[in-house]
């Protein structure tokens, strides 16, 4: 799943080198934080959060196959 939403994020993104992705690995969820440069923030919310709320969908599909509840949580780099 971590590496789905590296491969997303660095489509998105002017400076996929900057884009870092860690999983953190509970019983029945797991919380992907997704840490982008500041100037790219914008551009992996997406206007009104649209392109947020769609990666948020992926990651709901996908963990129900997997069945696993994921969050997603986005952290600008300063």
């Amino acid at each position: 799943m971590k590496e789905l939403i590296e491969m997303i994020a660095k489509a998105l993104v002017d400076n996929p080198d900057n884009v870092h992705v860690s999983q953190l690995d509970g019983e029945q969820s797991s919380i992907i934080e997704l840490k982008v440069a500041q100037e790219d923030i914008g551009k992996v919310i997406g206007k009104q959060g649209r392109t947020a709320q769609a990666i948020r969908v992926i990651l709901g599909a996908a963990g129900m196959k997997l069945k696993k509840r994921f969050n997603l949580e986005l952290i600008e780099k300063g």
